[in-house]
């Protein structure tokens, strides 16, 4: 990838996404031909939220069944399949042979040769989201993907270029970015963009909250196993925690705003959870993004026990201010209105309209090159806090920055030194 990336790839992928001339869908052409009303999905990754988007899909079509499951560890991969194979709710729909339960680095391989496969969950760690999705529209499956979908510039481009290719095969994508999927924000952003705040002039964004879990490491460990069990806090399995968790609510202002940020300039540092056991994130983050009318956004997240929580997004406009969070949307000012409807899971909401994408039943959805935008959004204001710099969108986007390992097997893994502003080199 050169430094002509975004003004000569970019071209030819946005070309793609637009073109008008798809190919059917192979599994509504399966349907067409057999009658088969069976949806038939894969989940790669077994965790917690691997094992919970299985839930939702089960829960969005009567029609779906799990047929195969991928996990980099055994022990996941049996933890989850029991519990869904012995929960009332889920059990008469999951339907795993032993022989499509795969385990390890390129158990995602395995998984996807399976022809009766139409859709796969992606829910490993952050940092094979690209990997993964590659490799399922390479292989003709319709998707949906955990966010964030990378956790640096190289993996956005790739996540980018997928979706371009599967736009050109008619594969749909939707990204676990479920506000884009929930009633209170659908009917907060119609208004927002129909004019009742007026021009958007400032906002700000918030994810603070305590700390989340620590997988702590066992003699037996390897680096590599223990850094892919605890992922959470290291850099290139999860971004950060800014890309993480904080893509929620940054991917809300880049709605209202119907697109990226400019620049970011952020400050942050790790104050409290400086144990080895904590890798290398951060625990808080403050940064300034810059819109291209010129608008500012100040965001905030925070995971540190004892201290204020706030998880939400406030749009200040000419006209009033909005206030959103999940279940909650209330505008205040000339235009004043509150969301007062009920609220369908927007986790299950998502494979429901996954699956009237894929049947035809809804809008064709790719929301690929969406969702990269915003976890860039993370990746941007992350690279500038990490350096002191101030970044803007086209250094990130042709940034040579590669977190990867080097090598996927369970050996060595020096973890990376934690970043220190002024110090440490923007890539």
């Amino acid at each position: 990838m050169n430094s002509d990336w975004s003004r000569r790839t970019f071209v030819k992928t946005g070309a793609a996404l637009s073109a008008s001339m798809l190919v059917p869908s192979a599994m509504s052409a399966r349907l067409l031909r057999s009658g088969d009303d069976k949806i038939r999905i894969g989940v790669i990754g077994c965790g917690g939220r691997g094992s919970g988007a299985v839930v939702n899909a089960l829960s969005a079509h009567p029609s779906v069944r799990l047929v195969a499951m991928a996990d980099l560890f055994e022990d996941r991969l049996k933890s989850s399949y029991d519990w869904l194979s012995n929960d009332e709710n889920t059990m008469s729909r999951v339907t795993v042979d032993p022989a499509h339960r795969f385990v390890g680095f390129d158990a995602y391989k395995e998984l996807l040769k399976l022809d009766e496969i139409d859709y796969v969950i992606l829910a490993t760690p952050p940092y094979f989201r690209s990997i993964h999705l590659e490799a399922s529209i390479q292989s003709g499956k319709h998707v949906f993907m955990e966010k964030p979908v990378a956790v640096d510039p190289v993996g956005i481009r790739r996540v980018i270029i997928a979706g371009a290719k599967a736009k050109q095969k008619a594969l749909s994508i939707v990204a676990g970015t479920q506000r884009r999927h929930e009633r209170s924000y659908l009917a907060l952003m119609d208004r927002v963009q129909n004019g009742n705040l007026g021009e958007v002039v400032s906002a700000r964004c918030y994810w603070n909250q305590g700390g989340l879990w620590v997988h702590d490491r066992k003699p037996a460990y390897s680096d590599m196993e223990w850094q892919c069990r605890n992922w959470l806090y290291f850099t290139w399995l999860s971004g950060d925690h800014i890309c993480e968790q904080h893509i929620h609510n940054l991917d809300v202002i880049n709605w209202a705003m119907d697109g990226p940020p400019i620049k970011a300039m952020g400050m942050g540092g790790r104050e409290v959870r400086t144990d080895p056991k904590y890798g290398n994130i951060f625990d808080h983050f403050s940064i300034e993004y810059e819109y291209p009318n010129g608008m500012t956004m100040q965001s905030m997240c925070r995971q540190i026990d004892g201290c204020a929580s706030r998880v939400e997004e406030i749009l200040v406009g000419t006209k009033g201010l909005s206030t959103s969070r999940p279940g909650y949307a209330v505008i205040d000012g000339d235009n004043p209105w509150r969301f007062a409807q009920n609220n369908r899971n927007p986790y299950e909401q998502e494979h429901v309209d996954l699956i009237a994408s894929i049947t035809g039943d809804g809008p064709y959805l790719n929301e690929a090159k969406r969702v990269a935008e915003s976890t860039l959004t993370a990746i941007m204001g992350r690279m500038s806090t990490y350096t002191g710099k101030t970044v803007t969108w086209e250094q990130a986007m042709n940034s040579q920055l590669d977190l990867s390992p080097g090598a996927y097997e369970f050996t060595d893994l020096p973890v990376r030194a934690v970043s220190i502003p002024g110090k440490t080199k923007l890539i």
